[in-house]
């Protein structure tokens, strides 16, 4: 474990009811105040005309910016920042899943710039300030709602980067099991897979003494693996909602990965796919990551025996730390397949041909990429073509 230093500063309100928190929450800030949200289920569902009766109430004056995607675009950011500079906007409010909150970050960073946001997504120049903006959960997956992190797509050049700032914290994220009940399956599992990505990210490193954290990692997957089945069994059953809320901001807010450093490649790998043919994140992530750990098992198979072991349960009499370390990655495709996730890139139209162009797309930023094994364009094709 190494020395470190650990600030959050978002502040979490957790639980039924917690919207009324709103209320007090926006006092502290501007008058006018951007709302951006997704597509259309925060109407169908009650909560945008819930929402705007606060605004009003706090008699604020409200700008809209609808229709964030799934994999959040660069062109959508910077129509938002049009509206921060010219309406001299106060606050945003996120209102939806992870690609929105995703979204408002680069727009609050990119209201404070000079520079336009894609130059501070692929790090050509640093964020340095940004508006405060609070954040509405509505999905359970990203673990936006309580880092500063962000991932933004460029459709025209076919790139999708992860990036972050100090400034692209929430001051506040309003958690409620309530809202995320009229998920559809699908979306539901995307986004269990998504959490157990990050957790898995962070489990397989190299760094010593990490004890509790691994303890804390375990604990989240263990959680997800045992409730995961009854909530996709009954969407509308909010105790299973809220242990999966919980776990998503549990698994990325930075509080289990103190002092070590995860891996990242599957995303990386994931961010290449979905940048050429636009599939859910958590999708994609189903197929690639028990790929990615086969392929990497012989960088320390102890760590893929003691994920197998204490996540799983595999028996590991008579058996190499190799075989129940794969074992365990074959109980991981099992779980989410079962549940109803995908397991091949051909589940989603892709084939051979594309495996070329999302290699390319891997090493955009670097030549190497990952941390528990480096890997390189040439490693990229192999993942791909045995996830085919």
């Amino acid at each position: 474990m190494r020395d470190f230093t650990f600030h959050n500063p978002t502040r979490l309100h957790f639980g039924t009811g917690q919207l009324k928190q709103l209320s007090s929450e926006l006092e502290k800030y501007g008058n006018k105040v951007l709302l951006v949200y997704g597509g259309g289920s925060i109407k169908r569902n009650g909560l945008y005309d819930q929402v705007i009766a606060i605004l009003k109430q706090e008699q604020k004056t409200v700008m809209e910016l609808s229709g964030v995607e799934p994999n959040p675009r660069v062109t959508t950011a910077r129509k938002g920042i049009d509206i921060c500079k010219t309406e001299k906007i106060d606050f945003i409010l996120a209102v939806g899943g992870g690609s929105t909150i995703d979204c408002v970050k680069a727009i609050a960073a990119g209201a404070k710039s000079e520079h336009d946001i894609w130059d501070i997504v692929t790090k050509k120049a640093a964020a340095t300030d940004a508006l405060p903006f609070g954040t509405i959960l509505t999905l359970a997956a990203t673990g936006s709602e309580m880092n500063s992190g962000s991932v933004i797509t460029n459709w025209e050049t076919k790139e999708k980067h992860g990036w972050g700032s100090p400034y692209t914290y929430p001051v506040f994220s309003i958690l409620d099991p309530e809202f995320t009940k009229t998920v559809p399956a699908d979306q539901t599992v995307y986004g269990i897979v998504d959490i157990m990505s990050h957790a898995f990210e962070h489990y397989f490193h190299h760094e010593t003494n990490t004890l509790l954290q691994d303890r804390m990692v375990e604990g989240i997957l263990q959680t997800m693996v045992e409730t995961a089945p009854k909530l996709v069994a009954d969407l509308k059953n909010e105790e299973y909602r809220a242990t999966v809320l919980y776990n998503g901001t549990m698994a990325l807010n930075g509080m289990v990965n103190m002092g070590y450093q995860g891996d990242w490649a599957t995303h990386n790998l994931e961010h290449a796919v979905s940048a050429v043919h636009d599939i859910p994140h958590g999708g994609g992530l189903a197929i690639l990551f028990p790929h990615w750990m086969e392929y990497v098992i012989d960088e320390n198979p102890a760590r893929a025996k003691q994920f197998a072991v204490r996540v799983f349960g595999i028996d590991p009499a008579d058996k190499t730390d190799k075989e129940i370390g794969l074992s365990g990655i074959q109980a991981l495709r099992s779980f989410w397949n079962q549940i109803g996730a995908p397991s091949r890139l051909t589940d989603y139209g892709i084939g051979e041909d594309s495996i070329e162009e999302m290699a390319d797309k891997t090493v955009t930023a670097s030549l190497a990429f990952g941390r528990f094994k480096q890997l390189t364009r040439e490693d990229a094709v192999a993942i791909y073509k045995a996830a085919l």
